[in-house]
């Protein structure tokens, strides 16, 4: 029912009309229609409102009903109350003008490439979102309540045991859930490390890699020696007096060779020999397609070896859930360097894919990209053959991304006109260590893994467009 008001000009000065109506009784709908009489400028700042009775007599309701809509507008600022001066709109309560009920614009969203090659990325309309939602209500509904109160820095004990099994599974990694402590990726575990001062001093790296973490570790104080590489992977017979070395060794990044068993063996027995560690970046193990994976470096020594993984490469960077496995002697300094309580990767994702991993969930996701992205490799090789078989894709056939090595002289102008073309890729050029004195070569890093199934064909067809011809 609706019911209104209209007063004479005698009791405020000008003609108002309210109309009470909605939800909540009478009262309610008093006090939503005088906060929208002076939102709307139609009673003025120090317009002196009708005594109770009058306004209730006008309205046809009691005289309480009014008395306690003035006191809750008076309360929330709107209207003020003296003795003898009776009930006036506030002076502070400023009407809403015109040009503040018009819509803010957002700013213009950056055009995005008509093609995106760039590496580091899954399909992301791959995400296994029904397996993911049913995992997530799962975990919700069997979460203890301890689970919505501070969390473990070291991470949900159900992950950590569920890593221990799929790890030692899928990697070879030899650990117990004692040693694991859940990060947020990669980076976040750098930061953790060098930041947190668990690791000091200058880092081997090699020659070629994500100027990111290069930056992450010099920001934190860690000076970076770049170790040349060969067919054979990184040259690790090279180091020297650094205390830690940071290898891809399942698949460099991003040159995409793997680094050969006896080099292998040969870091750890370095680590062992200087007291060092060998932090070993497995960012896309679990995918390689000509044969099976080559398992991780930390089994052959869990003490001189920190494996790094995340699930930034299988499932989705979005979820920023990764881990590192440490060596004993690492765990209480890399617990003190997170902090009292969990403050980076959502208890709630933690336990969603502890429950992905033991329902199986996560092994028929791997399995199914594995195929998608081994199509995928086989496709670009197929195309580059028809349409420019001069270019040689270098690498094994593994991870979500391949090099494809390009004519002297020919990098620079080949990512220009890419980038002419709407096609989103890298230069080999862009990972290489400053500081190296490795030979250059030229190259283009093309992530074959981003784009979505149906748009991959016209991806491929704008790639072999750009690519420099053979003379």
């Amino acid at each position: 029912m609706t019911e209104s008001w209209v007063n004479s000009a005698e009791r405020i000065g000008a003609d108002l009309h309210l109309e009470l109506s909605g939800p909540g009784g009478r009262r309610a709908a008093l006090i939503r229609a005088l906060r929208d009489a002076v939102r709307g400028g139609r009673l003025a700042p120090g317009t002196r409102l009708p005594p109770y009775r009058s306004l209730a007599a006008d309205l046809g309701v009691a005289r309480n009903t009014v008395a306690d809509a003035y006191a809750e507008l008076v309360a929330e600022g709107w209207l003020t109350a003296r003795q003898g001066s009776g009930t006036r709109v506030a002076a502070r309560a400023e009407p809403l003008r015109h040009a503040e009920r018009v819509p803010i614009k957002a700013p213009p969203r950056a055009r995005g490439p008509r093609h995106d090659l760039r590496q580091g990325a899954p399909d992301a309309s791959a995400f296994p979102r029904a397996a993911w939602l049913a995992s997530y209500r799962r975990a919700l509904q069997q979460a203890p309540n301890e689970v919505f109160g501070p969390g473990d820095p070291a991470g949900r004990r159900e992950l950590r045991e569920a890593l221990t099994e799929y790890l030692a599974r899928a990697r070879g990694v030899r650990t117990e859930p004692g040693r694991i402590v859940v990060c947020s990726g990669f980076a976040h575990a750098l930061r953790l490390l060098f930041g947190g001062g668990v690791l000091r001093g200058p880092v081997a790296v090699e020659a070629y890699g994500l100027a990111f973490h290069r930056e992450l570790l010099q920001t934190a104080g860690a000076r970076t020696v770049p170790l040349p590489l060969d067919d054979d992977g990184a040259r690790v017979d090279l180091l020297a007096r650094e205390r830690a070395v940071l290898l891809t060794p399942a698949h460099q990044f991003p040159t995409g060779g793997p680094l050969h068993a006896e080099r292998r063996a040969a870091a750890v027995d370095w680590a062992r020999a200087r007291g060092g560690v060998v932090l070993e970046d497995d960012y896309d193990g679990e995918f390689r397609y000509d044969r099976k994976p080559v398992g991780a470096v930390q089994g052959l020594d869990p003490e001189r070896v920190i494996h790094i993984g995340s699930v930034s490469k299988s499932l989705s960077p979005a979820l920023r859930l990764g881990w590192m496995v440490l060596p004993e002697r690492y765990m209480g300094a890399v617990l003190e360097a997170k902090g009292e309580r969990e403050g980076w990767a959502s208890v709630l994702d933690q336990l969603s894919l502890a429950d992905f991993i033991v329902s199986g969930s996560y092994d028929r996701h791997v399995r199914r990209m594995r195929q998608r992205y081994r199509s995928r490799r086989d496709r670009l090789v197929a195309a580059l053959a028809e349409h420019v078989p001069h270019i040689e894709v270098t690498g094994v056939a593994a991870g979500l991304h391949a090099v494809l090595r390009l004519p002297p002289g020919t990098e620079r102008s080949a990512v220009k006109a890419a980038t002419w073309q709407g096609v989103a890729l890298d230069g080999l050029a862009e990972f290489r260590h400053p500081e190296t004195d490795m030979p250059a070569a030229d190259g283009l890093v093309v992530g074959y893994a981003t784009p979505s199934e149906h748009a991959y064909g016209a991806a491929l067809d704008a790639l072999c467009g750009v690519l420099p011809s053979a003379d």
